[in-house]
C-alpha cells in the first residue's frame, strides 16, 4: 500500500506529458520561416501561406497535450502545414467549379438594335418578292430544306426551285441595299 502512495506521488510530481507552451514558442521562433517555405511550395500566394502556418501552430498548440514526445512537435507542425495546404487547394478547386458559368458573349444593346432593324428590313424585303420566290427562299433557307424537298413541297420542278431561288436572292439583295441606304 505504501508503494502505491509513493508511485502516485512520483506521477503527480512528473511534468505533464506533451509539448509545453515554452517548447512550442521556441519551435515557432526557430522554424516559422522554414514552415512558411514549405507552405509556399504547396500554395501560390503569400497570404495563404501565412494563414496556413499560423493555423498549424494554433492547432498544435490546442492539441499539445496529445503530443507524447516534444521532439516530434516540428514533425506534427510540418504534417499539419501539408494537410492545411491540401485543404486550401481543395477549397479553391471546389470554389472554381461552383462559380457560375460566365455568360456567353452577348451583343450590346446597340448591336441588338441593329440586328432588329436588319431583321425588319429583311421581312419587308421578303414581302416585296413574288409569292413563289418568297416561298422557295423561306423553305430553302429558313426551314432548311433541300431543293428537292422544296420542289416536292411546292409541287414544282427542281429547275423551277433553282430559278425562283436565284431570282429571289437577286431581288432580295437589291431590296436590302435600298433599305440600308
Amino acid at each position: 500500500m505504501a508503494e502505491t502512495v509513493v508511485a502516485e506521488a512520483v506521477v503527480a510530481d512528473a511534468p505533464p506529458v506533451g509539448t509545453t507552451v515554452d517548447h512550442l514558442t521556441e519551435t515557432y521562433q526557430a522554424h516559422y520561416r522554414s514552415l512558411l517555405g514549405l507552405a509556399a511550395l504547396l500554395l501560390d500566394d503569400t497570404a495563404s501561406c501565412e494563414d496556413v502556418v499560423q493555423e498549424a501552430f494554433i492547432r498544435v498548440h490546442s492539441a499539445r497535450s496529445r503530443v507524447r514526445e516534444p521532439e516530434k512537435t516540428l514533425a506534427y507542425l510540418r504534417q499539419t502545414v501539408v494537410n492545411l495546404s491540401r485543404s486550401a487547394l481543395r477549397r479553391r478547386i471546389i470554389g472554381l467549379k461552383l462559380l457560375s458559368k460566365p455568360m456567353p458573349d452577348m451583343a450590346s444593346a446597340e448591336e441588338g438594335a441593329y440586328e432588329q432593324l436588319e431583321r425588319d428590313d429583311l421581312i419587308k424585303s421578303m414581302r416585296g418578292l413574288q409569292r413563289r420566290q418568297r416561298e422557295v427562299l423561306v423553305l430553302r433557307y429558313f426551314a432548311d430544306m433541300t431543293e428537292a424537298q422544296v420542289a416536292e413541297t411546292l409541287g414544282i420542278s427542281l429547275g423551277s426551285v433553282k430559278a425562283y431561288g436565284s431570282r429571289g436572292i437577286a431581288a432580295l439583295r437589291v431590296a436590302m441595299e435600298a433599305a440600308q441606304s
